[in-house]
């Protein structure tokens, strides 16, 4: 199996930063994806940004130049830099990635339980 453990939330002020990680854990797979969504009180869970096996990247709208994610693929790990935060980033953040299993045949997606991260002053 497969295992996502998130790390790096909390509560900060706006215009502040947080770095969200999320490690992945096993054998027997390789990853095709790894990505994180959010989600409100009240809204539906959203793509934030994603992260390919290629290297290309894609982002919501609303966090254009102010989130970056990254790879490190030694790790089995995903990054979400996230910068100059407001409160319309209040929400819970998980980690998705998917997976090709070699022991399986077969490829499946994985999520973490997720991360809070709180924006106010």
């Amino acid at each position: 199996q497969v295992q996502l453990v998130e790390s790096g939330g909390g509560l900060v002020q706006p215009g502040g930063s947080l770095r969200l990680s999320c490690a992945a854990s096993g054998s027997g797979f390789s990853i095709n994806a790894m990505a994180w969504y959010r989600q409100a009180p009240g809204k539906e869970r959203e793509l934030v940004a994603e992260v390919t096996s290629g290297g290309s990247t894609t982002y919501a709208d609303s966090v254009k130049g102010r989130f970056t994610i990254s790879r490190d693929n030694a790790k089995n790990t995903v990054y979400l830099q996230m910068n100059s935060l407001n409160a319309e980033d209040t929400a819970v953040y998980l980690c998705n990635a998917r997976i090709f299993s070699s022991a399986r045949w077969q490829r499946t997606a994985y999520w973490g339980h997720g991360t809070q991260v709180t924006v106010s002053s």
